[in-house]
């Protein structure tokens, strides 16, 4: 049932081997830069592939099987393996979130299948910082897990973003976003730093004293503790007309500083690199088509990298692949799942029952058969109907008369 080979060393048992790289002055100073921030920390990426893998993740995986009537789905050990329990760690929203993070994050996500007289028993990620991907000086390359070597039939090996001379290696949105990221980080902390000044009073108390009355906090805060302090909020002050003059002053917002628009800006960026709708990163609202095309466009291509990963890697039959059910994500609401439900039933192409589960109904008994035109009859009697045969209700005197 697989076609993986196992090598006789197990990953769990291996231990790793230490190593080291040189850096040039240049590369070293950019990465000591006290401003760099991973993408995985920066919250609109974070945010935008934490959305995309939360709902591939959040798909049920089909094993389906060719046959010359169509497609049919199977349900058997191996099928609970890759849609149920991958692992004795994780459930398989785990598993496929993980996987689909790493990838956009990272660009390529390992797992080593872990086999037992010939049968899968566990499907176990790698960590990134794991694995290395060399090239074999020709148009192969290989994998090192802890500097033990793998051939790549030996792993599942999902890639993103490939690019040459490496076509078979992922990339990552490192280069892509560098800029944007930057931008929006620096963003949030003059936000947070323009918030958190205190050189914003919205009051300025100008007092006619001497100097030194001023010249400590305490005397300061006599003069406000005797003329300004009052005993309930919204009192009004009495204060000296000769002695005091309150002038109202407006410090500058983060609409005058145009950080706003700026930010709004990198975060289409993020968008647009991504693929994801603009309202994910908090720009815009919800629009049904944008989401449904997103759906097309961005989630389908990477629902068939883990699903011909698999299909070429673990399953032996030519006729068998496996399928996320991405129908479940698309924007429906109940009077469109009615009324397509609807046109497929009195068309003979669905059961009631596979309506009902439609619109998250309980089956019930009868509605299994495929019913067709206006009489709701069963699909296999439709040539019995007497106004195909020339009869009518009164035994043909309707058809003789007409």
């Amino acid at each position: 049932m697989t076609k993986i080979k196992v090598k006789s060393k197990n990953v769990r048992e291996q231990t790793g081997k230490s190593g080291c790289s040189l850096v040039f002055q240049g590369g070293f100073e950019e990465m000591l830069s006290c401003g760099y921030t991973p993408l995985g920390k920066t919250p609109e990426f974070d945010s935008a592939i934490s959305k995309i893998a939360e709902l591939i993740s959040s798909m049920t995986i089909h094993l389906m099987e060719n046959r010359k009537s169509g497609d049919v789905r199977i349900k058997n050990a191996l099928s609970r393996l890759i849609d149920i329990y991958p692992n004795n760690w994780m459930t398989r929203k785990t598993f496929i979130y993980n996987i689909v993070y790493t990838l956009l994050l990272e660009g390529n996500c390992i797992s080593l299948p872990i086999t037992k007289n010939g049968n899968i028993e566990s499907l176990d990620l790698i960590p990134p910082s794991w694995v290395t991907l060399l090239s074999d000086n020709g148009l192969g390359y290989k994998v090192y897990i802890q500097g033990v070597e793998y051939s790549p039939d030996d792993v599942l090996h999902f890639v993103n973003n490939p690019r040459f001379p490496y076509p078979w290696k992922g990339n990552g949105y490192e280069i892509s976003l560098s800029t944007v990221i930057k931008n929006l980080n620096q963003a949030a902390k003059t936000k947070n730093s323009f918030m958190e000044s205190k050189w914003k009073p919205s009051l300025i108390i100008k007092a006619d004293a001497v100097t030194d009355e001023f010249g400590n906090a305490l005397d300061r805060q006599a003069i406000l503790d005797n003329y300004i302090k009052t005993s309930r909020e919204g009192e009004p002050w009495l204060i000296p007309a000769d002695v005091f003059d309150i002038t109202e002053i407006k410090p500058l917002s983060l609409n005058d500083l145009a950080i706003n628009d700026a930010v709004n800006i990198d975060k289409k960026t993020v968008a647009a690199v991504l693929g994801v709708p603009e309202f994910v990163v908090g720009v815009g609202a919800f629009n049904k088509e944008e989401w449904n095309n997103f759906i097309n466009t961005r989630l389908k291509p990477l629902c068939n990298i883990i699903e011909q990963e698999i299909t070429r890697k673990l399953l032996i039959s030519p006729n068998w692949y496996v399928r996320f059910n991405v129908k479940s994500l698309y924007s429906y609401d109940i009077n469109t799942l009615s009324t397509v439900g609807a046109n497929l039933y009195t068309r003979g192409i669905m059961t009631g029952n596979e309506v009902r589960d439609w619109i998250g109904e309980n089956p019930k008994e009868g509605l299994d058969e495929l019913v067709i035109l206006e009489n709701y009859i069963p699909q296999g009697m439709i040539g019995d109907q007497k106004k195909l045969n020339g009869g009518g209700e009164d035994n043909g005197k309707t058809s003789a008369a007409s």
